[in-house]
């Protein structure tokens, strides 16, 4: 990088959320993560990175706000050893499902690489961005999702080189999500009660997706794992009840106090009001292309 100047760059990364999953504990970061199906969302988060110049010290913001950012800052200790700013804009909401962390992991990873001319493939940015996310312990798959889009299914765990993933083919649909709260990854997946629930139930519908590998068994996998999980709050559930009176499927993003579904384009509308007894309800579209720089 020239001295004394700024070089800049932007990349954004799309939301994913997950319907079930498993937790795969490993001590080698390439190893570790999650298996489960997850779609992937046309918002997420835009990233912008500058190096050189008088930049000392490396500084995270998320919409115009300085936070810790500790996933990125790994992501920056990684690729360089220069100081960087990172600004990262969400349209997505943050802790509550949407893998907002992945996201700004993996745009931080993809624009410093071309801000910094370094030449390293996808396979070694999606795979930096992981490792990222699981030292941190702010998520576990996301990543592999977000790199691929669609509705993609995670057979085997760790970062996206390495993990054995296939997809459910499907149209760019719309998904409805009504938010209803916070939950950190941390302390979920530490608590060892939990994972042990996860795991049992994130098995039994890996098991019965594969049997019916379709967009309608994946949100009926994700229904059963969010109550035989029980990971829902009350609203969850309420929310999620709801959907049901009008045979509708409706379950929960992992891990965030957030409902989703993805309706016949026939019970939208209805859905839609039904859901917004709860909150304001976000409308997106599946996204079937991955990271892009800007």
């Amino acid at each position: 990088m020239p001295s004394g100047k700024i070089v800049t760059a932007t990349a954004f990364a799309p939301a994913h959320i997950t319907g079930f999953f498993q937790i795969h504990e490993d001590a080698d970061l390439m190893k570790k993560g999650s298996t489960g199906c997850g779609v992937v969302l046309d918002r997420g988060v835009r990233t912008t990175v500058k190096a050189g110049g008088n930049i000392k010290d490396t500084l995270v913001f998320l919409n115009c706000r300085e936070v810790p950012g500790d996933t990125i800052r790994s992501v920056v200790q990684k690729i360089t050893a220069d100081p960087a700013r990172i600004d990262c804009i969400s349209d997505i909401p943050v802790g509550c499902g949407f893998g907002a962390s992945g996201a700004g992991a993996l745009g931080t990873a993809y624009a410093l690489n071309h801000a910094l001319s370094l030449d390293l493939t996808a396979s070694q940015l999606n795979d930096i961005a992981h490792m990222a996310e699981v030292s941190n312990r702010s998520g576990l798959g996301d990543v592999t999702g977000q790199a691929h889009g669609g509705i993609l299914i995670r057979k085997t765990p760790g970062a996206p080189s390495i993990a054995t993933v296939d997809s459910i083919p499907c149209s760019e649909n719309d998904v409805y999500c009504v938010v209803l709260g916070e939950l950190s990854t941390k302390s979920v997946i530490s608590d060892p009660e939990m994972v042990q629930g996860i795991n049992e139930a994130g098995k039994i519908a890996m098991k019965r997706l594969m049997q019916s590998p379709s967009a309608d068994n994946f949100m009926l996998c994700s229904r059963e794992f969010t109550i035989q999980s029980r990971l829902a709050s009350e609203k969850v559930e309420e929310a999620i009840e709801a959907a049901r009176t009008i045979d509708v499927v409706a379950s929960q993003a992992m891990l965030g106090n957030t409902v989703f579904s993805m309706p016949p384009s026939s019970a939208a509308s209805e859905l839609e009001e039904i859901l917004g007894d709860f909150g304001e309800v976000l409308k997106f579209r599946i996204r079937t292309g991955s990271i892009r720089i800007a």
